[in-house]
């Protein structure tokens, strides 16, 4: 349990470190770390059609310790790099850069979701195994990164282009690279299970204090939906800092940054040198207003499904259209001009009976995703 909180961390990091290190690589030139590729893409048949020139990353956290010194083991209290042997996840996100490269939108896609499970060939390599249905978390568990993209893409009928692994060893550095990350909380928390005491108030938090911020669910009465939204802030403090000024001037602190961002994660294949580059000059404009995350629309989160327990059943009607607009680059947040009346056409009659223009009405949002954006205040109400 402690070693699935600690996953969720560093899929959103992962998040803000990709992002950070395809803008600051652009000014650095280069990377002085090497990044390791994994095949994913090769044996996958029957794929959605690509319907424009966005961009889908599916970011996925690894359950490894490796980097992690004894000391900082015993601070986090998640455990030894033998007892975690062996990869797992259980958190995953879809990132969708827009064919203009100046929006994003980040997803999470909860580990419990009821998916169905491709055919595959079992773990022995060789047993073939039927369709079925299972949790999200099971299509790695079973067929690793290959068989969690076919499943989702069935899933959300969209295609994934690119597949970023990371593991939460990096994180330390990375959180120490950027001389740490502020947050807020409006409530004391003293939570044994995380070992996190925060007195409610602004703070700027190391790596060790940032694992244990991120981890916290058991203070507010919230659970892990309010952990979810903590670490949806905690993205979009990395983004904005990350983008900064004081950041992104700082040969030093860009370099040490993306050695750590680097050594952290895993990529696919066809992921290679030349497309972060002009990803890197492509999206110079994103800005944190631009960045919207958000929870992969539900119909029931605490849903039940015969042998496997407790599911996250997504919204039937939200979700797919969630996914369409991502599919064809569309907003996920509705702007809606009012149309001026006819009064408003003939103004207002002021001094001396001259008509004096009436104000152009302001647009609304709906936001029927419930979306938040990087440039919000961390102190703000949650959704």
């Amino acid at each position: 349990m402690k070693s699935a909180r600690a996953i969720k961390i560093i899929t959103w990091l992962s998040v803000g470190i990709v992002a950070f290190a395809a803008i600051a690589w652009l000014g650095l030139g280069r990377i002085s770390g090497a990044i390791s590729r994994v095949n994913v893409f090769d044996n996958l048949k029957n794929r959605p059609e690509r319907a424009s020139s966005a961009v889908n990353y599916l970011v996925v956290g690894s359950d490894t310790r490796e980097g992690l010194t004894p000391a900082e083991l015993k601070l986090l209290r998640v455990g030894s790099v033998k007892s975690a042997a062996g990869a797992r996840s259980d958190t995953m996100m879809l990132v969708h850069i827009s064919k203009s490269r100046d929006n994003a939108v980040i997803v999470s896609l909860p580990r419990d979701s009821l998916v169905t499970i491709p055919a595959h060939i079992g773990q022995d390599g060789k047993t073939q195994v039927a369709e079925m249905q299972g949790k999200l978390n099971a299509a790695f568990a079973w067929g690793g990164a290959s068989l969690l993209i076919q499943t989702l893409e069935a899933k959300m009928n969209l295609r994934i282009d690119h597949y970023v692994e990371v593991n939460f060893a990096g994180f330390k550095n990375v959180v120490d690279a950027l001389g740490g990350i502020q947050v807020c909380t409006k409530k004391d928390i003293n939570d044994p299970k995380s070992h996190l005491v925060l007195a409610a108030g602004i703070h700027t938090l190391d790596g060790i204090e940032s694992l244990k911020y991120v981890r916290t669910r058991d203070f507010d009465g919230m659970g892990d939906l309010g952990r979810m939204q903590r670490q949806q802030q905690f993205v979009s403090a990395i983004f904005r800092k990350a983008t900064s000024s004081g950041t992104l001037l700082n040969p030093f602190k860009v370099k040490n940054l993306i050695s750590a961002a680097f050594k952290t994660v895993k990529t696919d294949e066809t992921l290679n040198q030349s497309d972060i580059v002009t990803l890197a000059k492509q999206i110079r404009n994103l800005t944190p207003g631009k960045m919207r995350t958000m929870t992969v629309p539900l119909g029931n989160s605490n849903g039940f499904a015969p042998g496997l327990g407790s599911v996250v059943i997504w919204d039937e009607t939200l979700a797919p259209e969630l996914f369409d607009r991502l599919r064809n680059d569309r907003p996920v947040v509705d702007l809606i001009t009012p149309t001026p009346t006819s009064s408003d056409a003939k103004g207002n009659k002021g001094n001396k009976g001259k008509r004096s223009p009436t104000p152009t009405p302001s647009p609304s949002i709906i936001d029927k995703f419930k979306t938040r954006t990087a440039s919000e205040n961390p102190c703000g109400a949650l959704k």
